[in-house]
């Protein structure tokens, strides 16, 4: 057999048999009553909803899991690469345009595929537990206009990779590298102004009691508050987040109207010096300068397995029809089980970055109880799972459990978690 298929095959079956024994531990790990200290928070009813919530989602991604990875590999063994190659290259087009078409049919057809499962985990999953306020027309708008951003941004950026791994050489992982680099960059600095608002509206946070609060909290703390907004989140969910996005003059601090709504005061300035601190402690130049570093590193592997006819071959294609754009999509499924690794590591240096922040904004109001109500309402409002099993917290949490963060803040708190404690101004996402 070509080692190349063995690989692929044996790694794509091997992590989807992890995330489904993932999903399995964390099924088995609900406990039937809320871990201690908690029974306050969730009483029978609404614990027992956030159980059968937390079970509905691991069947659908199951699913979603099992119906894409059975796919690849269908259409890998049975030949299907190699029937779109032999289509796209008989539409008499150039060599980079056929490339572009391969790569396209792809995606649309992935994308497509998986449209009838979020028709389902929108109107019928989420709404079944009441968070779903999508309507049709917002669901079908924010895909028109997800497909046209794909195009008009995602469209220019693969003609350019490709007509540099075609021309550029051995060194055409460089001028990759660094065309793709630049362009990240330069949409974290626009996102938040020029793409955000096509999806949701920001409404700058108004005077009052909470806006001085919060700008005299930064200003203590050396922050500038280049941007501070309400977003409108219940126009697609009734949950609640918050979340620091761009840099420079264009970062800005967004505030779910969830959230602003059902929260205090003092509970939303622990939420922003949060996000402060994920600023303040260089969380956020650190992400961008190892995705940057990741992606020279997928580049430079590309760039040795491209031009390898044995990866070709065990997608059917011979040697005379090696190309660029099937390259990089045979090489993206090679890359399956270093991209889970990477991931894994990734995953944890960004739960560590939360416990950093939580913990700079405990010592900055000096009110790590304010934190703690904060980060309870959000898991109360979410119906979040307050035990998930550590293998799955691993493979796919970005954020440390809710007991993991609450237990690290109570060591700091010196005072009470009740909603209606004494509070005084002077005094990325969170969940």
């Amino acid at each position: 057999m070509n080692w190349y298929l063995a690989v692929i095959v044996a790694s794509l079956s091997l992590a989807w048999g992890l995330r489904t024994l993932a999903r399995s531990l964390n099924r088995k790990a609900l406990p039937p009553a809320p871990p201690a200290g908690f029974a306050d928070l969730f009483d029978a009813d609404t614990y027992r909803k956030s159980q059968d919530y937390a079970k509905a989602r691991m069947g659908h991604e199951g699913r979603e899991d099992a119906f894409f990875t059975a796919l690849t590999l269908a259409v890998m063994l049975l030949g299907g690469f190699n029937v779109l190659d032999l289509w796209t290259r008989g539409l008499g087009l150039s060599p980079l345009v056929t490339g572009l078409v391969f790569i396209a049919a792809l995606w649309l057809a992935s994308d497509l595929l998986r449209l009838p499962l979020d028709l389902h985990e929108t109107f019928v999953l989420e709404a079944r537990f009441g968070f779903n306020t999508t309507t049709p027309a917002v669901f079908v708008w924010d895909k028109l206009k997800g497909w046209v951003l794909t195009l008009a941004i995602g469209g220019p950026v693969l003609w350019a990779v490709l007509w540099f791994l075609a021309t550029a050489g051995p060194y055409a992982w460089l001028y990759c590298w660094a065309v793709t680099a630049l362009i990240s960059l330069a949409l974290a600095y626009v996102a938040p102004t020029w793409i955000l608002p096509l999806f949701n509206r920001f409404t700058p946070l108004g005077p009052g009691e909470l806006r001085q609060a919060l700008e005299e909290y930064a200003g203590r703390n050396g922050f500038t508050l280049t941007g501070l907004f309400v977003m409108d989140g219940s126009k697609r969910s009734t949950k609640s987040n918050a979340f620091f996005t761009g840099f420079g003059s264009k970062r800005r601090i967004a505030l779910f109207d969830t959230l602003v709504t059902r929260h205090t005061p003092r509970e939303i300035l622990a939420v922003l010096a949060h996000e402060v601190g994920h600023w303040k402690m260089g969380h956020i130049r650190k992400q961008i300068v190892i995705g940057l570093v990741k992606s020279g590193l997928i580049f430079w592997l590309l760039s040795i397995f491209l031009n390898s006819p044995g990866l070709f071959a065990a997608f059917g294609l011979p040697p005379e029809r090696m190309s660029p754009a099937a390259g990089l999509v045979f090489f993206g499924l090679l890359y399956t089980p270093l991209s889970l690794v990477l991931s894994v590591a990734f995953n944890g240096l960004l739960r560590r970055f939360e416990y950093q922040a939580d913990a700079f904004a405990a010592r900055t109001t000096g009110d790590p109880a304010a934190l703690v109500q904060a980060l309870r309402k959000l898991s109360l409002d979410n119906l979040s799972n307050l035990t998930p099993h550590p293998l799955t917290v691993a493979l796919d949490y970005t954020h440390p459990p809710l007991v993991a963060r609450v237990a690290a803040l109570e060591k700091m708190s010196p005072g009470p978690t009740a909603p209606d404690a004494p509070w005084t101004p002077g005094r990325k996402s969170v969940q």
